[in-house]
């Protein structure tokens, strides 16, 4: 069973060649996923449908991790997300908080600036 350190780290690579159903089997059943200027998304099933829909926008996501830190079942990261989509990539600075059970991800917490995704949305579309 991996570390909750290399289940974080797996998974934001899993981004950059994204399939739903593969990002998703990183989660728990009934685990959170938070874009904390968003609405939450509750449950894998609803975690994989979200990630699909983003997935229609952006090809794909290339985590950079700049720093990662973990505490027990706690990790946390700072990292660069860059959104892929129609030859253009676009930096999103973002901090992230894992909470880890298991071999599951039971919570996901992003906090970013929404103006930078609203401005990708718009260059995507």
């Amino acid at each position: 069973m991996p570390s909750p350190d290399e289940l974080v780290r797996d998974m934001c690579r899993s981004w950059s060649d994204p399939d739903p159903d593969r990002i998703a089997s990183f989660f728990a059943e009934d685990a959170v996923y938070h874009n904390i200027p968003m609405e939450p998304v509750v449950g894998r099933a609803a975690i994989r449908e979200f990630i699909a829909g983003f997935l229609t926008t952006f090809e794909a996501i290339d985590f950079e991790i700049h720093h990662q830190i973990a505490s027990g079942n706690l990790v946390m990261n700072e990292r660069t997300d860059t959104l892929r989509s129609a030859g253009q990539a676009i930096p999103l600075p973002v901090t992230g908080v894992f909470e880890v059970a298991g071999d599951a991800i039971v919570a996901w917490r992003d906090y970013f600036d929404m103006g930078v995704i609203n401005r990708a949305f718009n260059l995507a579309g």
